[in-house]
C-alpha cells in the first residue's frame, strides 16, 4: 500500500465542512506548515512529531497552545492528534526582525502579561527550560552522535558555565522560550504569540535576551525593552544578565541547528548554514559582551 501523501493526511483529519483549498504556508525551521480553507473558514495545520532531543513533546505543545488561547494571547487549536495540530488562521502580518525591533514597547508589554498570567492557565506537570541547561544536554547529545562540531564542545560548555554564572536571580515565571520573530504576529489592533515547542518555567531573561538577540536589537532597543518589561530603567546586573543571556540565547540556536544537522530534515531547511549564521551573531554578542565585562 501506497504511503499517504500530506494532501492526502490533511484530507483525512475529522473536522473539515465542505470542499478544501489547501496551499503551503512558508516559514518555519523544524515544521511543515499548511493553510486550508472549508466551510468553516481558513486553519493552519502544522506537522510536527516528539523531538526528544531537542526536548520538544507534542502534547505538552498542545496544552499550552490551549492555555494560551484561553487567556488571549493564541489563535484557538481546533485540533490536535499525534503528530499535526490545527490552527485557526489570523490572517496577522507576521513580524521580521525590523518589526520586532520598531515594536519594542508593545513586545514588552506582551511578553510582561504573557509571563504573568499563563500560570494560572497551564496544566499537567511542570516543564522547566533552563537555556544552560539545555547547552549542557545539547553537548552531550552533540557528542554521542560524533558531530563535526565535537572539538568544539568543551569551549562551548565553558563559556555556557560563565555566562549562567553572570546571571541576576529573577522569579520564576511562565516563559515561550522560542521568541523568533516570526513568532510574533500583528493583526493590526493587538499582537499575538504562536509556536509554543520549548514553552515552561524559566526567569524571565531568556525571553527577554531571545528577543533581542534574535531581532539584532541594538543596546537603545534591548534599553527600551527591559524599561517596559521591569517598569523602570534596568540596573547594572540586569544589563549584565541581559547581555550575557543574549551570548547564551544565540549559542543555543546554534547549537540547536547542530543537533538538527544530526537528526532533522524540513523542506527548504539548511541547517549548516543557521548553524554559521548563529556562530557568527553568537560571536559578536561575545565579543560585545567582553568590551564591557571583561573576557570570559
Amino acid at each position: 500500500m501506497a504511503a499517504l501523501t500530506t494532501m492526502d493526511r490533511i484530507r483525512a483529519l475529522p473536522l473539515w465542512n465542505g470542499t478544501l483549498t489547501i496551499a503551503p504556508l512558508k516559514g518555519g525551521i523544524s515544521n511543515e506548515s499548511w493553510l486550508v480553507e472549508d466551510g468553516n473558514g481558513r486553519h493552519v495545520v502544522r506537522f510536527g512529531k516528539d523531538y526528544p532531543f531537542h526536548h520538544v513533546f507534542r502534547d505538552r505543545e498542545a496544552m499550552v497552545a490551549r492555555a494560551a488561547h484561553e487567556a488571549g494571547f493564541a489563535p484557538e487549536l481546533r485540533y490536535a492528534a499525534p503528530g499535526v495540530m490545527v490552527s485557526a488562521f489570523l490572517g496577522a502580518k507576521t513580524y521580521g526582525a525590523d518589526d520586532v525591533r520598531a515594536n519594542a514597547g508593545r513586545i514588552a508589554h506582551l511578553v510582561k502579561r504573557f509571563h504573568d498570567e499563563m500560570p494560572r492557565h497551564v496544566s499537567g506537570a511542570g516543564f522547566m527550560f533552563w537555556a544552560f541547561h539545555v547547552i549542557r544536554d545539547y553537548a552531550r547529545t552533540l557528542a554521542a552522535g560524533n558531530s563535526r562540531m565535537c572539538q568544539e564542545l568543551p569551549r562551548y560548555l565553558d563559556l555556557a558555565d560563565k555566562l549562567e554564572k553572570a546571571q541576576a536571580p529573577l522569579p520564576i515565571i511562565f516563559s515561550h522560550n522560542d521568541l523568533l520573530p516570526a513568532n510574533f504576529l500583528d493583526d493590526g489592533s493587538r499582537l499575538w504569540l504562536i509556536d509554543f515547542e520549548y514553552a515552561g518555567f524559566s526567569t524571565a531573561m531568556f525571553d527577554l535576551a531571545g528577543t533581542a538577540s534574535n531581532a539584532g536589537m541594538t543596546a537603545e532597543e534591548s534599553d527600551e525593552l527591559l524599561t517596559v518589561y521591569f517598569g523602570g530603567r534596568p540596573d547594572q546586573a540586569i544589563r549584565r544578565s541581559h547581555q550575557a543571556m543574549q551570548c547564551a540565547s544565540l549559542l543555543r540556536e546554534a547549537m540547536w541547528s547542530m543537533v538538527s544537522e544530526l537528526y532533522l530534515t524540513a523542506p527548504g531547511s539548511d541547517y549548516v548554514a543557521y548553524t554559521a549564521e548563529n556562530l557568527e551573531k553568537f560571536k559578536a554578542a561575545l565579543e560585545t559582551y567582553q568590551n564591557q565585562y571583561g573576557k570570559l
